[in-house]
């Protein structure tokens, strides 16, 4: 456990340095060994191009052995030419960004007659040996130290540790390089063994401190090498996949968060008495795109602190639409809303578009008060499966129309204009005025509401965290809580964190988190009302999970999160299910999403 933790500390305080990685710190091992030799590493602006070269029959070639020397791939044809090209193109540039190129030619033949010729067919490209952003790098069979002055300026050396050099000689090393296996047997997953690791660490050091940089070959090819390497602070990344390498550099401020606002978790209280109980009203939170990862990516943010997880009953929903084996909000929400599952984008109406009953619906005929209420547009897929029948999810003013038919008592979100500034000229406010509803299009005036049914929409007031959206979902839900408890009268409330789907869009670990954690917020907030409160039930599930996040780092104890996703689509794997209050024994075990609204009505007793 110490060695783990020594290196969760050591990604902590050196992952500023990862995050300053980019494709320069790329070495392309091989690179002519890959599909597209040079063109493929140029078009991500690689750091180092490696070639192999083969002195045969007064012709450079270049092939990882000498019986796999093809006559067509020669040094010049591959890697000069091509060169000398893009920097004419580019007038001088080598990359469109003004990055630097080093082009390693790794010698397996004879070094000095070998390198001779390099030299002299580098003279002929008098615009690649004279350009300040070029360095040509040789390594493999290389010159005594004592001979590099022996060559042209424009030629450097790949160094050794166990060389010694004279500071003339140090001049002419643009690196040091080692192989890995001379240090660990490790084999890129895991972590270091604690020795291996301040091993590693000394050699780097001592590098770093003759101002060069370092590289290691014989590593693994796979993203816990590369995230090791880097928090190492090794300079150059040797990889045969540029473009996932690429890719995974570029996407490390997104995929990458460090937790600053820390939440204290609720402790439920005496939870035995809630099996016992018939509960009197409900509260049902949807965390839109929630999977297990999300909670466990917040947990670990929030140092090992959640009010979900302090819930000691627990469900897994399982989420296929009908039509589909991966569902959308739309499909998700009307099975919880319904009991029946439907096609995707379909709002609370069956496979053939005839509407379903909604709970709302039931429950208000037998008395009880209603309130919906997400940290997004109130007639997005999830909050409008919960009062509008629509065969589209996209029919964003008819399913806000759809309210006048099924209106519950307490409505808050975003979405003013389809309300307010709609197509057809019809202003729904009006309309909800007239029947006695508070209308409010800004939601810093909620408290100023004295009124037991109203309407609060307003757009700006749901951004994202990151964007300042602030306490929105928990003074939403206090506002509702304390209105509703105030009719006794039974009630049902709905709310949504809406946002931890829009993050897993966008593959954005940061807003991921930082969703979740508010989501989490409003669930204690929620627990403790239950505690206050216990004729009453408490479900928090997801509709689906979205990204396909999994986890490649961490550290609860410094509170930050490494992620990685698969798509930037929704996933069929099921969604937890947590209940705290009256009626929990209803919710344990494995089952359709459908059986949120039906275990429900099992538990109010409602035929």
């Amino acid at each position: 456990m110490k060695k783990i933790f020594t290196l969760f500390c050591l990604s902590f305080f050196l992952f500023a340095q990862a995050q300053e990685y980019s494709s320069s710190n790329i070495h392309s091992h091989n690179d002519y060994a890959s599909t597209l030799p040079f063109y493929g590493a140029y078009a991500n602006e690689t750091g180092v191009i490696e070639a192999d070269v083969f002195l045969v029959n007064n012709e450079l070639f270049v092939s990882h052995t000498s019986k796999e020397i093809a006559t067509h791939n020669t040094l010049k044809s591959l890697y000069l030419e091509p060169l000398s090209s893009k920097l004419k193109s580019l007038e001088g540039k080598v990359y469109q960004s003004g990055k630097a190129l080093i082009l390693m030619i790794d010698i397996k033949s004879d070094a000095d007659s070998t390198l001779k010729l390099i030299v002299q067919q580098l003279k002929t490209f008098p615009e690649i040996i004279s350009n300040k952003n070029i360095k040509v790098v040789i390594s493999g069979n290389r010159p005594l130290p004592s001979q590099y002055a022996n060559y042209p300026e424009f030629i450097y050396f790949d160094g050794r540790l166990n060389e010694n050099y004279t500071a003339e000689q140090l001049a002419r090393v643009e690196m040091i390089s080692e192989d890995l296996k001379e240090f660990t047997v490790w084999n890129g997953k895991g972590v270091l063994t604690q020795d291996d690791l301040e091993k590693i660490q000394s050699t780097i050091k001592k590098v770093h401190s003759q101002n060069k940089k370092i590289r290691f070959w014989g590593t693994q090819d796979n993203v816990n090498t590369w995230m090791t390497l880097m928090n190492l602070k090794v300079d150059f990344i040797g990889t045969d996949n540029v473009s996932e390498l690429t890719h995974f550099i570029n996407n490390i401020k997104s995929t990458f968060y460090q937790n600053t606002e820390f939440h204290q978790a609720y402790v439920p209280k005496n939870t035995s008495i809630f099996t016992k109980k018939k509960p009197k009203n409900v509260i049902l939170l949807i965390g839109d795109g929630m999977g297990l990862t999300q909670i466990y990516a917040g947990y670990t943010a929030n140092k090992g602190q959640l009010s979900l997880f302090n819930i000691p009953t627990q469900g897994l929903s399982i989420t296929k639409a009908s039509n589909s084996y991966i569902t959308d909000s739309a499909a998700g929400a009307t099975a919880m809303a319904t009991g029946h599952k439907t096609n995707n984008r379909f709002i609370s109406v069956d496979e053939n578009g005839k509407p379903l009953e909604l709970i709302t619906q039931q429950l208000a005929s037998r008395n009880y008060k209603t309130a919906v209420i997400s940290a997004g547009n109130i007639t997005d897929a999830t909050p409008a499966a919960f009062y509008a029948h629509q065969p589209e999810r996209s029919y964003s003013e008819p399913i806000a129309n759809d309210f006048l038919s099924n209106p519950s008592d307490i409505l808050i979100g975003g979405g003013k204009n389809e309300f307010k500034s709609r197509k057809d000229g019809k202003d729904l406010s009006k309309i909800l005025t007239e029947r006695g509803y508070t209308f409010l299009d800004k939601f810093n005036s909620l408290d100023t509401i004295k009124n037991n049914k109203f309407i609060v929409l307003d757009d700006a007031a749901v951004v994202s965290m990151k964007d300042g959206r602030g306490d929105f979902l928990t003074k939403s839900f206090a506002k509702a809580a304390s209105t509703l408890l105030k009719s006794k009268n039974p009630f049902f409330i709905m709310a949504e964190g809406a946002q931890i789907d829009y993050g897993g869009h966008r593959n954005n670990v940061e807003y991921v988190v930082r969703e979740m954690l508010d989501f989490d917020k409003l669930v204690g907030q929620a627990m403790e009302f239950v505690d206050n409160n216990p004729e009453t039930l408490l479900i928090v599930t997801a509709d689906h999970e979205t990204g396909g996040l999994s986890l490649i780092d961490g550290s609860i104890e410094k509170g930050y999160v490494h992620g990685s996703f698969s798509t930037n689509d929704h996933t069929a794997v099921p969604v937890p299910v947590f209940a705290y209050g009256a009626g929990v024994q209803n919710f344990i075990g494995v089952y359709q999403n459908t059986e949120i609204y039906s275990r429900i009505i099992k538990a109010l007793s409602i035929k």
